[in-house]
């Protein structure tokens, strides 16, 4: 299907070692004719990291989306009645607002516009990176794979030897697990290899 003229919420969390992965995938967003509006959570705000800073990152999605990022809550909560969206999609997703999200927790500007979303029953589409997703985060994990009008940007273990909890969504499939969404469907297989053993 077509993006074009799609309303895109686009939230970022604090997985800042995947960001690199997903700012081509916006990109794709916006080039496929989608109005992309970027939500962070405090953490992208302000945190500095060895991998960039976080104001050069919010430069980096303004400048890529043409819009001002949504950083507060009071700022997100319009994405429901007032600036509905056709998807909202979280990526990276940490394991943290995964948790939060899992059981109706929002107290970030991403969580805010995702429940938004929900409400007017529309599709919110999950790109997870976390630690913990075969840990005890495993049970937030299935139950929003359970929840209506939530979909996965396909995922799978990225460094089974090293962290054997640890899963990562493979971003390169987003616009295209976006389209699916918005249509209702979920893309398969959501489960895919995503280390390659070089032995």
């Amino acid at each position: 299907m077509s993006l074009k003229g799609k309303r895109i919420g686009f939230g970022l969390t604090g997985s800042h070692c995947t960001y690199d992965a997903v700012f081509p995938e916006i990109e794709k967003l916006v080039q496929a004719g989608a109005e992309v509006m970027p939500v962070v959570t405090f953490t992208v705000k302000n945190t500095d990291t060895r991998f960039g800073k976080g104001e050069d990152w919010i430069q980096r999605i303004e400048d890529l989306t043409g819009n001002k990022i949504i950083d507060s809550i009071v700022k997100a909560e319009p994405l429901g009645p007032k600036i509905p969206l056709d998807c909202m999609v979280i990526a990276p997703l940490t394991g943290v607002s995964m948790s939060k999200f899992a059981n109706a927790m929002n107290d970030s500007p991403v969580l805010m516009a995702a429940k938004a979303t929900l409400r007017n029953l529309k599709p919110v589409v999950l790109g997870i990176s976390t630690n913990d997703a075969l840990g005890l985060n495993g049970v937030n994990l299935m139950r929003l794979m359970a929840t209506k009008n939530i979909f996965f940007i396909p995922y799978g273990q990225d460094d089974p030897k090293n962290k054997p909890n640890s899963m990562v969504a493979r971003m390169a499939l987003l616009t295209e697990t976006v389209e699916a969404a918005i249509e209702g469907k979920q893309i398969q297989p959501v489960l895919v290899e995503r280390y390659k053993d070089s032995d």
